[in-house]
């Protein structure tokens, strides 16, 4: 079988941010020191060496780098500093702008500028948009309560119809680029995979992407790198979830009482954020661990920007409480100036596509083992070979 070498690969790669890589000379310490990698996944040292060798293919075709959750123990003991678990995260930026067929993934992770104009663009839309179309001005009857009408400050019809064309927006590009994905990994390489596979393997599919449980093996403070990484996600993804997906349950008239779901939902969500937040700015801040060390612009856009949309709902839920009108509706506009760019931008071609990617990763990865499971079952010599 011919295999294709790209001899302007490892040029390629280095445009999505990776380090002095090339010293590396296997001598396996990464992969031995890697408390995840397996023999049906040799992680770093398997990818680094299709990289030396031109393997673009093969480094497409192949999820392990999304199998790396970045502790940094593979960097600590290479006696070259060749940097391979930077090396995996510079992978995985360059695989989720080859399944994103748009080519938006590319540009915002190789031309940072790109990315900073789309999401200041969409944000101007927004809040020019919000603007434009507001009938009633700043004045606004209060609850009975004391508290802002917030769905008067704009036609609600309006808002929810906003909402549905992000979900699809968001939903279509991330879902396609997922099938694309499954294709450049299953379908291309003409992986024969077991019909049902893709039924039980739902799953495991299922519980990698709730419990994230692979992060707590790290070595390196793993439980504390999985507990802070968890609130995040799971917050990012209730409050995504309440605003793409329930919005007429989340914002009503009503003021809830502390106790209820709606409440206790957001207050989670909130919590969630700001805790993940701050120890993943406080570790690149301080650069103390492996993981921390290397940020690209497209790392701080996110973080800034998940930060700002946290922040600016805060302060609309206590402006809108409070009774404080106009402090409402300017902090309302800006708020959904962030929060929309940051879902299409972020979740679909950016960041926090990885969110998706590697749970997803996970799943084909274990469609490919069932796969040569049943090829060593029709064919045992296979396996002495």
């Amino acid at each position: 079988m011919r295999t294709r070498v790209d001899a302007k690969f490892k040029r390629e790669l280095n445009l999505f941010g990776s380090e002095d890589w090339s010293h590396c000379f296997h001598c396996g310490n990464c992969t031995a020191a890697c408390p995840l990698s397996e023999n049906a996944a040799m992680f770093p040292r398997k990818s680094l060496r299709a990289i030396q060798l031109g393997l673009k293919d093969q480094i497409i075709s192949n999820p392990e780098p999304w199998l790396c959750y970045y502790c940094g123990d593979c960097s600590e003991k290479c006696p070259q500093g060749a940097n391979p678990a930077e090396l995996m995260m510079t992978l995985r930026r360059y695989l989720t702008s080859v399944y994103d067929w748009t080519g938006l993934s590319r540009l915002f992770y190789t031309k940072h500028w790109f990315e900073i104009v789309a999401l200041v663009v969409l944000g101007l839309i927004v809040g020019l948009g919000l603007s434009i179309f507001n009938p009633n001005g700043i004045v606004y009857p209060l609850n009975a309560d004391g508290g802002v009408k917030i769905n008067e400050m704009f036609p609600i019809p309006m808002i929810h119809l906003g909402d549905m064309i992000m979900a699809a927006f968001v939903s279509f590009f991330l879902i396609s680029n997922i099938l694309h994905m499954w294709y450049r990994i299953i379908l291309k390489p003409k992986v024969s995979v077991p019909f049902y596979s893709y039924f039980t393997e739902l799953i495991s599919l299922g519980y990698q992407f709730i419990t994230q449980s692979k992060f707590s093996k790290c070595d390196t403070n793993g439980r504390k790198y999985w507990a802070s990484h968890w609130l995040l996600m799971s917050g990012y993804t209730i409050m995504f979830v309440l605003v793409v997906g329930f919005l007429s349950f989340f914002q009503t008239e009503i003021i809830y009482s502390w106790y209820e779901p709606q409440r206790l939902l957001g207050y989670y969500a909130t919590f969630g954020l700001l805790f993940g937040l701050t120890y993943v700015s406080v570790g690149r801040i301080k650069k103390s661990t492996e993981k921390a060390k290397f940020s690209l612009l497209s790392d701080w856009l996110f973080i800034i920007l998940l930060f700002l949309t946290t922040l600016s709902g805060i302060l609309v839920h206590f402006f809108r409480i409070y009774g404080l009108v106009e402090l409402t509706y300017y902090m309302y506009v800006i708020h959904l100036a962030i929060l929309v760019p940051m879902i299409c931008v972020e979740v679909p071609f950016s960041k926090w596509s990885h969110l998706a990617y590697r749970p997803i990763a996970i799943y084909l990865l274990n469609l490919k083992k069932k796969a040569e499971n049943r090829s060593l079952e029709a064919n045992p010599q296979l396996a002495v070979n």
